[in-house]
């Protein structure tokens, strides 16, 4: 095979912007072959976007059926996400989906089996593992430079929406439309950043505030704190209702100190093990030498671009995967397990007893029926997409 034939299914913002970007050629091996939405004005946007004609279909399992594309981009709702991609590898086709894998981790488990059983490829759009920071980062911590780590501490703060946003659309701020909140669609990237940097925790407990800053019924502030057996601990902050925002990213281990804010990473090296001064120093506050490195944010292209571009050439060169779709259900597992802990106030192990937080966000997912809450529509219609990536899918200082 010398190319990827590939049709992208849901052409809003962000499937817009990955169809017309493969339409002008910029993922060398990929082909845009077709598109698929059910919205006939998002048809019609695409058709004066595109840079070539292709066939448009507006019924998926048609697209499926008509085996002209090798490959899937799904690019719909979150809850679409499982059914769809579960679809398309059983019908014999790769697929690249949009972040999160879904909102329960027990589907994209599902998910991953039929990639198994099916022997395609499935991967998923964490694009920000693809910012050289984040990358250097993780070198650093894989390569032992921080040395035993102790503590993971997140703020992100500038996920800032108004009510506004979330009038813009009725699967807005809702169980039943998107999932959750804050979690589930602002901080996807962030939480499998976490556990791709430093791995899974063993346990966690968390505060989820439902509407603390907004008239919504899912959750707009968190805090979490998570346990490793290895001692360390992890402090995890976000909201969508504090502004103006922080995004700042520590790591302390016995070694030295990470951070990350503002596009730059700093690195303070100490000559000797923390562990070591503790136990063998004569003074009580000592002023040991350490020194300080400092990584600029470089220039370069769109994190989406390098993940499309990098699915293609795993397919046809066999290049590994930045982000295969088994990781999905990692950064699932600690929203769950965040939810599950706020909902039943108490710490949860990791991984969740099997079951439970399906159960529980079913329960969540009646409640809030029950309530016949009704939206004021202040913005209408969620806006057709631009064709472009927007900023606000980009790292957020």
């Amino acid at each position: 095979m010398d190319n990827i034939r590939i049709a992208v299914v849901g052409v809003g913002n962000m499937g817009g912007a990955h169809a017309v970007n493969i339409s002008k050629g910029m993922v060398p091996g990929m082909e845009l072959a077709a598109i698929c939405d059910i919205n006939p004005d998002r048809i019609r946007e695409m058709e004066k976007a595109l840079e070539k004609e292709v066939p448009f279909y507006t019924e998926f399992d048609r697209l499926l059926e008509d085996h002209i594309v090798d490959a899937i981009l799904i690019a719909t709702p979150h809850y679409l996400h499982p059914p769809m991609t579960i679809r398309a590898l059983q019908a014999g086709y790769h697929v690249l989906c949009e972040k999160p894998a879904g909102v329960d981790a027990s589907v994209a488990e599902e998910m991953n089996r039929a990639a198994e059983h099916s022997d395609k490829v499935f991967g998923l759009m964490f694009n920000q593992r693809t910012n050289p920071l984040f990358q250097r980062l993780k070198d650093m911590v894989a390569a032992g430079q921080l040395g035993q780590i102790k503590h993971f501490t997140w703020i992100i703060h500038n996920w800032y929406r108004t009510q506004h946003y979330y009038d813009s659309g009725d699967w807005r701020g809702s169980w039943n439309g998107e999932g959750g909140g804050v979690l589930i669609n602002q901080c996807p990237h962030n939480l499998d950043l976490w556990q791709w940097l430093i791995g899974m925790p063993d346990r966690l407990w968390a505060n989820c505030a439902i509407g603390k800053y907004h008239d919504i019924t899912v959750e707009d502030d968190v805090t979490i704190f998570a346990e490793y057996d290895s001692g360390a601990v992890v402090s995890f902050i976000t909201s969508t209702g504090e502004y103006p925002g922080t995004n700042r990213l520590e790591i302390d281990g016995s070694l030295g100190k990470a951070v990350l804010e503002g596009g730059k990473l700093t690195f303070s090296k100490l000559a000797r093990d923390e562990r070591i001064i503790c136990r063998e120093s004569p003074e009580s506050m000592p002023q040991e030498a350490y020194e300080t490195i400092v990584y600029e944010e470089e220039e370069t292209i769109d994190g989406h671009l390098l993940i499309l571009r990098n699915f293609t050439d795993h397919i046809l060169l066999g290049t590994e995967l930045i982000a295969p779709g088994m990781e999905g259900i990692k950064e699932l597992t600690i929203s769950n397990a965040a939810y599950l802990s706020a909902w039943k106030k108490e710490m949860v192990p990791i991984p969740l007893p099997a079951g439970e937080f399906t159960a529980a966000l079913k329960d969540m997912q009646e409640k809030e029926k029950a309530m016949h809450l009704e939206k004021q529509k202040a913005g209408g219609a969620e806006p057709i997409g631009s064709g472009a990536y927007q900023d606000r899918w980009q790292v957020r200082w």
